[in-house]
């Protein structure tokens, strides 16, 4: 590798029943994940959920009790995380304070044995990537959170990783810089190719930024699937809830008919039948003025909060049978509706996501 400009190729990742507990608490519950060369996951799940402990897995900083972990199809379930040759991102980025930003990124190299000289120009050459090469000699403290963090991204692809995990890697930083960087990510993996797996909270992150998305629940995976998969047709109720906004709704469906407290819509033919729960996306949903509108599907209620957000309106309508519903419309061509306005929102039945009511 020394001298060479070559990137690795993107690796595959297979976790195979992988269990860990602590203290007698399963942290990670029986988790199997199959990566192919050059996907980004992302694990996404509330605090506690699991999803660090699996990457900590894979990284080689905590031994599973249960399953196995193959990279390239090598078992690395006891190898040593310097060993395993995985590029690790870590949320407060780990920066040697002492170091500039191009020795911090050499370093990483002169590790693993590479000469300095060549070590140092493998170092500004991962700088250029990030748009950081005019920067290198300064210290971590001279740097805004966002250069760290670019500091960061070069120092663990440096040294070419068929793998690259993130750990919260954009928690630090403010929502238009975290905007930007995950833009940044998402052109470094394609440049480099490399395999990235990474953790977050952040929903509209995951969203954004991954070809696959697994959300935890539990030390478990609630569900595995495309972004779009997650949020237009969740598994459960947690997965609906956790994925966006959503109102929800109780009631039975027969055929393709729900029928809630003193009112009834129609449903796709797919809908489970029995006790379920219909969910509907707030921006699925168009509100009217009472009275103009004579579709079968929608509830009558009055409007409790108007809210502008510059290119939609929030309106929050308090339902007449009880209960709160949310709705979002375009600010230019959607209605001006005002507090205390009679309104009926409605939306389209294929829009609906009917889940059985035992589906938690």
């Amino acid at each position: 590798m020394t001298g060479s400009s070559t990137l690795a190729a993107p690796s595959a990742l297979t976790l195979t029943s992988v269990g860990k507990s602590f203290h007698g608490e399963r942290a990670v519950d029986d988790i199997s994940l199959d990566l192919t060369p050059g996907e980004f996951l992302t694990m996404l799940g509330p605090s506690g959920s699991g999803k660090t402990t699996t990457l900590n897995l894979i990284a080689g900083f905590l031994s599973p009790d249960t399953g196995s972990i193959t990279l390239d199809g090598k078992d690395i379930t006891t190898i040593a995380p310097h060993r395993r040759g995985i590029g690790v991102v870590f949320q407060n980025y780990a920066l040697f304070p002492h170091m500039s930003a191009l020795q911090n990124v050499a370093f990483s190299l002169e590790m693993r044995g590479v000469r300095r000289k060549d070590a140092q120009r493998q170092a500004h050459e991962a700088l250029e990537l990030v748009q950081l090469a005019h920067l290198g000699k300064r210290l971590p403290k001279q740097l805004s959170g966002g250069q760290q963090q670019r500091v960061a991204l070069a120092r663990s692809f440096v040294f070419k990783p068929g793998l690259l995990l993130m750990d919260e890697p954009l928690g630090a930083l403010d929502k238009r810089l975290r905007e930007d960087m995950q833009l940044e990510i998402m052109r470094l993996g394609r440049e480099l190719g490399c395999t990235i797996v990474s953790v977050t909270h952040d929903q509209e992150e995951a969203l954004v930024m991954s070809d696959r998305i697994a959300i935890y629940r539990g030390g478990r995976i609630a569900q595995l699937g495309t972004a779009e998969d997650l949020y237009e047709r969740p598994s459960n109720l947690f997965v609906a809830d956790f994925m966006g906004e959503a109102n929800r709704l109780e009631g039975r469906v027969d055929g393709t008919t729900f029928t809630g407290e003193g009112w009834s819509c129609r449903v796709p033919s797919s809908a489970p039948t029995g006790a379920v729960h219909l969910l509907v996306r707030p921006e699925n949903t168009s509100v009217v003025s009472d009275g103009t509108s004579s579709a079968a599907t929608g509830l009558s209620g009055q409007v409790i909060e108007a809210i502008y957000l510059g290119g939609t309106r929030k309106y929050v309508v308090r339902l007449s049978h009880g209960g709160r519903f949310e709705a979002r419309t375009s600010a230019r061509s959607g209605p001006d509706l005002t507090v205390g306005d009679a309104v009926r929102v409605q939306w389209k039945p294929e829009h609906a996501i009917v889940l059985p009511a035992e589906a938690s």
